[in-house]
């Protein structure tokens, strides 16, 4: 019952940046409510798959694929470009809190001075959050990839 509810708050609280950034980025007021969704559908993927033991990377990865496909499956239905409704589901994803511990990493190198856990903590958290990224735009663009190829994948 605790992971159902720290669930559902969570998809909440993720719909909120998407909707911001959909509004930053002029979508139309009627795809509002579907960039919240998506961007709940995809937060609620991601924290289950890590809550079933896959990392973090891995399971932004798979739900961003489900973001893409989603997203493209609406795109038909809504006439509208995929991007109006998946580009703002993906910010809630971001990997913020690694960058911000790499980044707060470099500045004690640079305001101390080397330190072996210093720079492992910098490192860490920057391939993280690299990945992650990494992660969000592959999973991203792979459903279009799949869905709109010219040739036959075999």
């Amino acid at each position: 019952m605790n992971l159902l509810l720290t669930l559902i708050q969570g998809m909440v609280l993720a719909a909120i940046p998407a909707v911001g950034f959909a509004l930053v980025f002029n979508v139309p007021v009627k795809a509002l409510k579907y960039c919240a969704l998506l961007g709940a559908i995809g937060y609620g993927t991601k924290t289950l798959l890590m809550h079933y033991g896959m990392l973090i990377e891995w399971g932004t990865f798979l739900a961003s694929i489900l973001i893409g496909s989603i997203g493209i499956y609406w795109s038909r239905r809504f006439l509208a470009h995929p991007k109006v409704f998946t580009v703002a589901a993906v910010i809630p994803m971001f990997p913020g809190v690694y960058a911000y511990k790499a980044m707060i990493a470099m500045v004690e190198i640079s305001h101390l001075g080397y330190s072996s856990q210093l720079f492992e903590t910098m490192i860490t958290n920057f391939l993280r959050a690299s990945f992650i990224v990494g992660a969000l735009s592959i999973g991203l663009s792979l459903p279009a990839l799949w869905l709109y190829r010219r040739r036959p994948s075999v």
